[in-house]
């Protein structure tokens, strides 16, 4: 962690010039999440390069994955299964469910030409998608999250190559 947080303080070169300041590189970061971009698009305007921008991004994932993927990112529990499956009785008349999983389509419009083919589908539009596949319950904690399957699979198909059904026929599941 310690790392990541000198990355994000503001530093002087050997000719005592100010880099880039930490508000620089979360601007740059969010920019790239929002606009679903490169980072050279705001080279322009922003002064960052390239590589920089995509260290940005990393250092900004892996700082958002220790802070909260032990909360938010977990599997869950025996505990929380046995919670889950108690809220959907008493919520939606369920007993013994944990939750619902579903795929999500999403727009590659960068990718590689050479790999159009297996990341294409006819009923999701004209471009290449990733599929994700996640299982998040009703507070939003991801509870199961795959993501980068070929879009030219749909989603039952996805599911067949789940680590999540795979984890539960090998016994590698939570004990309720």
């Amino acid at each position: 962690m310690e790392a990541r947080d000198e990355y994000f303080q503001q530093h002087q070169d050997a000719a005592h010039r100010s880099g880039l300041s930490p508000l620089m590189k979360c601007t740059v970061t969010l920019r790239q999440l929002a606009y679903d971009t490169t980072t050279d698009m705001f080279d322009e305007y922003l002064h960052v390069g390239d590589t920089t921008g995509r260290e940005c991004l990393v250092k900004f994932c892996e700082g958002v994955i220790d802070a909260f993927g032990a909360t938010y990112l977990c599997k869950p529990n025996a505990e929380d299964c046995q919670y889950l499956m108690r809220m959907h009785d008493r919520v939606h008349g369920f007993s013994g469910m944990l939750g619902s999983i579903d795929c999500m389509h999403w727009e590659w419009k960068n990718c590689p030409t050479a790999w159009e083919g297996q990341f294409s589908s006819g009923y999701k539009g004209t471009y290449s998608t990733m599929v994700l596949e996640a299982i998040v319950d009703h507070h939003l904690w991801i509870r199961h999250a795959h993501f980068g399957v070929a879009g030219s699979n749909n989603d039952i198909n996805v599911l067949n190559s789940s680590s999540l059904f795979t984890e539960q026929c090998n016994d590698n599941g939570p004990v309720i």
